[in-house]
């Protein structure tokens, strides 16, 4: 890979207002590339560095898969653990036939808050219910508890937001603490991700980059696109650096025991055909297998207003690329760029 060229292409991006962000690749654990690039702050033109905190968006998942699996190896849940029941939504459109092995892998049917494979945007809820009163995860359950299921569970797979906040009260139910505390204590602390949290955008909170798109010829800013503290779903702020050490950690067993740290490598239930192949969705992680059926790389992205993250690893290559950026647009250039430099396309 030519390093230097992928520094000048991320910098010019960023010259030409396309990309502020972090851009990390390791090899086998140890880093190859890092670069920063545009702003953390634009209202204040605070230069983004290598070690501000982004928010991931739906790479949150991942986190709450983990913790999700953590109680199905420990015993207070199992993948079969009936949503409905267990939760006590027999008054809702929730299948009662869905399981938490249906929400991880997005196979439950259930009908989402916004059903992104649609083309609904998630922005668009807040234009109706006011963001900044819903804090905690029970706060989610009237975006979704009433709409019309897509298929019955196990019947099909449609990426599924509302899965993973009904994952999340499930993991709550089942310790007794908030989901942010659990992953705080399951996830980042035995992680070493030190620099990552929940951080409510109405607390000043040092080295947490702001969100902004342009619109119509100016900057606007993402503080009522979505609820101002991350949940199940997403919304966790990492650094480049922890989010690369968490898949690190997770793959070496130091999340989850031997075999379903195995499992979670693995694709469960195939999602859809694309150019580049086949694309199977497993706990939290998303496959991309070639038309010969071999795996091309896994990942996990997230997208939201003001944010866009990705995470993919390609592991025929020991090669782990992690973007983090806080436009909406920001990563997905970026991305194809790096993956035709690895794939040596370029």
């Amino acid at each position: 890979m030519d390093l230097a060229a992928l520094d000048s292409y991320l910098d010019n991006r960023a010259a030409r207002d396309l990309f502020s962000g972090v851009a990390l690749i390791t090899r086998d654990g140890n880093e190859i590339f890092s670069g920063a690039y545009g702003y953390a702050s634009r209202v204040w033109e605070v230069p983004a560095t290598v070690d501000t905190r982004f928010d991931t968006a739906s790479v949150t998942k991942l986190f709450t898969a983990v913790v999700s699996l953590q109680l199905v190896e420990e015993g207070p849940l199992s993948l079969d653990t009936p949503v409905v029941e267990y939760l006590g939504l027999e008054e809702t459109s929730v299948d009662p036939r869905a399981n938490l092995g249906h929400l991880l892998t997005h196979t439950s049917g259930i009908g989402d808050d916004a059903d992104e494979e649609a083309g609904e945007v998630y922005a668009d809820i807040w234009r109706e219910r006011t963001s900044y009163l819903v804090r905690e995860t029970v706060d989610l359950l009237p975006q979704f508890i009433g709409r019309k299921p897509n298929f019955p569970p196990g019947r099909g797979c449609r990426y599924c937001n509302a899965g993973y906040v009904l994952a999340g009260l499930m993991v709550e139910k089942a310790t007794g603490q908030s989901y942010r505390e659990r992953v705080t204590e399951r996830v980042f602390e035995p992680a070493g991700m030190t620099d990552s949290g929940f951080f409510a955008m109405d607390i000043v909170e040092p080295g947490v980059a702001e969100g902004a798109d342009p619109v119509d010829g100016r900057w606007v800013r993402n503080i009522y696109s979505y609820p101002p503290i991350g949940s199940p779903d997403g919304g966790a702020h990492c650094t480049a650096t922890d989010l690369d050490r968490f898949l690190a950690v997770l793959r070496g067993g130091g999340l989850l025991g031997e075999e379903w740290t195995g499992r979670f490598f693995r694709p469960v239930v195939e999602h859809s055909d694309n150019s580049e192949g086949t694309l199977h969705f497993g706990y939290g992680l998303e496959f991309q297998h070639d038309h010969d059926g071999g795996l091309s790389y896994l990942e996990k992205e997230g997208i939201n207003a003001g944010t866009s993250a990705v995470i993919r690893q390609y592991p025929d290559r020991d090669l782990t690329v992690t973007l983090l950026s806080n436009m909406e647009r920001g990563v997905w250039e970026p991305r194809r760029f790096i993956h035709s430099m690895i794939m040596g396309t370029a």
